[in-house]
């Protein structure tokens, strides 16, 4: 017997369908029996045949057609000025990113810098964190985002020995920092190279980073110095590893001399300064890299592209803190806050004297954020140059 053709199997089919429908358990079992052996069909496969008279196309084929079409909301229009600010916001993902777009428009917007329709506005006004990183998905994965933070957050812990205490230390009060050295080996750590001085405040989250000659204690301190200077609050203490760029009598006497508070984490554990640690890699890493840095003109490099680096991580990047922590079983439920930047956690900080805040809001005004990304690619390229002269 030769193998029946696609449109007498079909005829099969609609014949057997009708007398399927009403037949009886054990009939229908004797129906879809026969209909295998002169189809060839699997057995599933053949019961749904019959079910439905003809033979459907695969569930989740590209061909299957839409009972009900959805028009695409977020078309084109929407995803090209969505991958631009996305970009601009340095690749934040889309829980950070959506409660930033109204500010983000607007600013933009004030610089003449972005002109949307105001359907494609009002799209990227509603738009969910969710859908946010389903359209950005495709442009994700082409660009090939290097690395992942891998510094697991956690809650500051004081059951350090206290080297000098001027005041107690206040996780909600600005003006604590965290501080650590990042260095610029290059996978190579003969002879001297640069370092990085990250400092971040606990409460708000406001990051100043600067470069140094090396480890050096004179060096280490004139960097915390000149990034005191660029504080919006003053600086009440300092909490630092174990280093011997921190742990030493050169630092000790500047805190005392500037009634500070100095306390220092246990050895080994990075986690007792997880603020600072979390911006070594999205601030400093994300930014410079690995490659080894070790020329003065290298140095000023750094240093060029860090004062701008502040700007958008201080005014522009927004942070999500912890607030609680709930365990159910074993499951672990955590409670953020809403993302915002570390500039507004300084407006609505009752602690920081007015003269500041106003200071700060001038300083934002003024900032073009496109024009500044596009400085900052400048001095980044001048810094990937360098690495081969």
């Amino acid at each position: 017997m030769s193998p029946l053709t696609i449109p007498e199997k079909k005829k099969v089919a609609r014949q057997l369908a009708a007398r399927y429908k009403n037949a009886s358990k054990k009939e229908k079992s004797s129906i879809l029996a026969d209909f295998v052996q002169i189809t060839g069909y699997h057995r599933t496969y053949a019961a749904s045949v019959l079910r439905t008279g003809s033979s459907p196309l695969p569930r989740h084929s590209s061909k299957s057609p839409l009972l009900h079409p959805r028009a695409c909301k977020y078309d084109k229009a929407v995803l090209t000025p969505l991958v631009l600010l996305w970009k601009l916001m340095d690749y934040l993902c889309g829980k950070r990113l959506a409660p930033m777009l109204p500010r983000l428009i607007d600013h933009l917007e004030l610089h003449a810098e972005l002109a949307l329709t105001p359907e494609v506005r009002a799209k990227l006004l509603t738009i969910s964190a969710a859908t946010i990183d389903r359209l950005l998905a495709p442009t994700r994965l082409k660009l090939q985002i290097k690395g992942r933070s891998h510094t697991k957050p956690g809650s500051l812990l004081k059951h350090q020995i206290p080297i000098r205490t001027f005041a107690q230390w206040n996780d909600a009060r600005p003006g604590f920092l965290e501080i650590d050295l990042v260095g610029h080996d290059g996978g190579n750590a003969s002879g001297e190279f640069l370092f990085t001085l990250d400092a971040t405040d606990v409460a708000t989250g406001w990051t100043e980073t600067a470069a140094v000659r090396n480890k050096a204690q004179v060096h280490v301190l004139a960097a915390l110095q000149q990034i005191r200077q660029r504080l919006p609050f003053p600086l009440l203490g300092i909490d630092s590893d174990n280093g011997s760029e921190f742990i030493n009598a050169h630092f000790l006497r500047y805190c005392r001399t500037e009634q500070l508070t100095f306390t220092r984490g246990r050895a080994g554990r990075k986690n007792d300064g997880c603020f600072v640690e979390q911006k070594n890699y999205s601030i400093i890493r994300q930014a410079v890299g690995y490659a080894r840095f070790d020329s003065p003109y290298q140095q000023d490099l750094l240093n060029k592209l860090y004062l701008l680096l502040r700007l958008r991580t201080n005014f522009f990047q927004p942070s999500m803190k912890l607030l609680a922590k709930t365990r159910i079983g074993s499951h672990v439920k955590k409670t953020y806050d809403k993302p915002i930047t570390p500039f507004q956690r300084i407006l609505i900080t009752p602690l920081i004297e007015e003269k500041n805040k106003e200071t700060l809001r001038k300083t934002y005004e003024s900032i073009n954020l496109v024009e500044l990304a596009r400085n900052i690619a400048a001095v980044q390229a001048k810094l990937s140059h360098s690495i081969f002269e």
